[in-house]
């Protein structure tokens, strides 16, 4: 009976294995992109790690409506090519809108001093966003109260400069362990969340504003992976922003006579 026990032993081992290959299989299986029908605007979000970017190849491309760039991180640090992208996605023609990567280990009013020396304070752009994660981050885990605190004197440290209520950058998990059922402790604020295994979950983008749902996108004008977003089309503060079809094309025909 031993060799009849191993076999059914090897079946069951297979089977689990098969199975679990399976799961694995979906879990990371990439789903479908949001369409231009459904999220017509569309854009980016880049730093140095870019290099060089076509900002004129970009602007041709349909799902290229905004970027939404890095510019400082922490109480010193500078992207170092901030000031050129800035200036060259205006030129071409892309709504802008300029991210701070915010460190735990910093207090929120130093870092909000880095971010009023670099960012120029310029009308059309999106709210000045802050990126919340522990993914690059110093080894300090903040409490919600710490968090809370440092992130309202960074703002308070903004008021006045730039306008609108910030953007917050983060994944769920930073949200259900930070925000979640605490709202009201923190700034009001537009969400941007990370989620790049399937379509965000919360309210049906009516509790989000962005929805990052890629980190390897392939673009013309840029070498290597970019993110790729979705402005919920739900969204209206940001309409002004955004030029329509009809818009653009009387422009177009105004400019040619």
């Amino acid at each position: 009976m031993k060799p009849l026990y191993a076999a059914i032993a090897a079946i069951a081992i297979l089977a689990v294995a098969f199975a679990s290959y399976l799961a694995y299989d979906r879990a990371m299986a990439p789903f479908a992109p949001p369409s231009l029908e459904d999220y017509p605007l569309q854009g980016i979000d880049v730093s140095h790690h870019q290099g060089s970017i076509d900002w004129k190849k970009l602007a041709a491309q349909a799902n290229v409506r905004f970027v939404i760039m890095k510019a400082t991180e922490g109480g010193d640090h500078r992207d170092t090519r901030f000031a050129e992208n800035w200036q060259a996605a205006k030129e071409a023609g892309i709504v802008r809108g300029a991210y701070h990567f915010f460190t735990f280990c910093r207090p929120g009013r130093e870092q909000a001093q880095n971010v009023l020396a670099t960012v120029p304070a310029e009308a059309g752009t999106l709210p000045i966003a802050i990126d919340l994660e522990f993914t690059g981050n110093c080894g300090k885990v903040p409490t919600r109260e710490e968090l809370s605190a440092e992130i309202v004197s960074f703002l308070a440290e903004l008021k006045g400069t730039y306008r609108g209520k910030p953007i917050f950058y983060l994944n769920q998990q930073f949200f259900d362990q930070y925000l979640k059922g605490n709202e009201a402790g923190f700034p009001d604020h537009y969400l941007w969340l990370r989620s790049i295994a399937e379509e965000p979950g919360r309210g049906g983008c009516r509790q989000w504003s962005i929805w990052q749902f890629a980190d390897n996108g392939a673009l013309d004008g840029i070498e290597g992976p970019v993110d790729l977003n979705a402005l919920c089309p739900s969204e209206t503060d940001f309409a002004h922003l955004f030029q329509t079809p009809a818009a653009e094309q009387a422009e177009d025909y105004s400019g040619s006579r």
